[in-house]
């Protein structure tokens, strides 16, 4: 059963939390976080990605990054936030066009996390494992929170919709367009809260399994630790494609690579975006095409029906020669909220040899490998839109 801590927050004072509000550190490159913090000295980059205020090039690892990091968090503590009298639990809203989804933050169990109640489905790099570990240490605190869903709980509904019928802490509108609003739990149906979450048998990491497994390890794990993170029930969550460009043909003529698609695959004209489970959509000299496997895949298999792990399997890895996707450097990928149009200039600019674009993984997908003990295929689920760090954060 699902154990929920509320904990003493630290956040920001309202009028400054659309200000230091950032999407997570590693959705943007250091280029691309440069550009977001451009003229504002809080925005909270500043702390998750202090390597832009340094020289280009540095080391992200070093001393100097990790210094600079507790140097900007100390000046906007004093500043910019406030520690909650109490511990508390907050309702989290996103809305992005007509897509809303409220989940629930707080404390989750690590020794929870540790026995599987919250599960996993994806393996973790150790040095981002490392890189996060050492940055919550130095900072004394949690600052981006983990994105968890659970199967839906009518008793939690009825909490939020309560709780979310009242004033706000924070609502604001970020610029690429997702509505943030977070309400405090006042303190009965904080306590209702707790008592509902005890009922939901597991939950499911969706995004920020290494700042989970950092979290781990940056504090003891006794039976009271907990790490921060919001929880979403699973009718709410929105998975978009993780798309893939490729940047060569692994010494194909575009004949040859062609020839070889159409052994493996029906290949039709089709539409960017595939239409439905088991089309692969691919752009290709100048068009869009539908792929569909000759070899269907066994659809009792969570994993090996995935369209990704087909995509592997019958076309990345025999006819492009790239077995690993994780290590190997010809390949990279494109979030499914970049749209379609991202992966045709990749191609049109000369970029990329080669552009694919999945049918979203479904939350239920997700849920059956994990309950599986199994790992989804690296890169195949894209959650839009994003929490932001520097809202809501743990102090360890």
């Amino acid at each position: 059963m699902a154990t929920l801590h509320p904990f003493r927050a630290l956040r920001p004072k309202p009028e400054f939390a659309p200000r230091i509000a950032a999407v997570p550190y590693d959705v943007v490159s250091v280029e691309e976080a440069k550009e977001l913090a451009d003229g504002n000295p809080i925005s909270f980059l500043r702390v998750s990605r202090p390597e832009l205020e340094l020289s280009d090039g540095i080391d992200p690892y070093s001393d100097a990054v990790y210094d600079r990091a507790v140097q900007n968090f100390s000046a906007m503590r004093n500043d910019a936030f406030v520690v909650e009298g109490e511990p508390s639990l907050y309702f989290y809203r996103l809305r992005i066009g007509d897509h809303t989804q409220t989940g629930l933050a707080g404390g989750f169990s690590i020794d929870e996390y540790d026995r599987d109640v919250i599960r996993k489905h994806e393996r973790t790099r150790r040095d981002k494992e490392d890189d996060r570990t050492r940055h919550m240490k130095a900072l004394g605190a949690q600052t981006g929170p983990v994105f968890l869903t659970y199967r839906a709980s009518p008793d939690v509904d009825a909490i939020a919709r309560r709780v979310t019928a009242g004033p706000p802490l924070f609502d604001f509108d970020a610029p690429d367009g997702v509505r943030h609003t977070i309400w405090r739990v006042p303190a009965p149906d904080r306590d209702a809260t707790v008592a509902a979450f005890a009922g939901i048998p597991s939950l499911y990491i969706a995004d920020g399994h290494h700042r989970a497994a950092s979290a781990a390890r940056a504090r003891t794990a006794g039976r009271d630790g907990s790490f921060l993170a919001v929880a979403f029930p699973h009718d709410q969550v929105q998975i978009l494609p993780y798309n893939r460009v490729v940047k060569d043909l692994g010494g194909l003529t575009p004949d040859a690579f062609m020839r070889a698609v159409k052994e493996a695959f029906e290949v039709t004209s089709g539409p960017a975006a595939p239409a439905r489970r088991g089309d692969i959509a691919m752009y290709f000299d100048g068009a869009w095409r539908t792929l569909r496997a000759r070899r269907p895949a066994d659809a009792h298999d969570p994993i090996g029906s995935l369209d990704v792990s087909v995509l592997q399997e019958q076309l990345l890895a025999p006819i492009l020669k790239i077995a690993d996707v994780r290590t190997d450097k010809r390949i990279d990928f494109v979030g499914g909220g970049r749209g379609t149009g991202a992966l045709e200039r990749i191609v049109d600019s000369g970029k990329a040899a080669v552009a694919f674009s999945l049918h979203p993984v479904s939350v239920e997908d997700l849920m059956a490998v994990a309950d599986a003990g199994g790992i989804m295929p690296p890169k195949s689920t894209w959650f839009e839109p994003k929490l932001r760090d520097g809202l809501l954060i743990n102090l360890i």
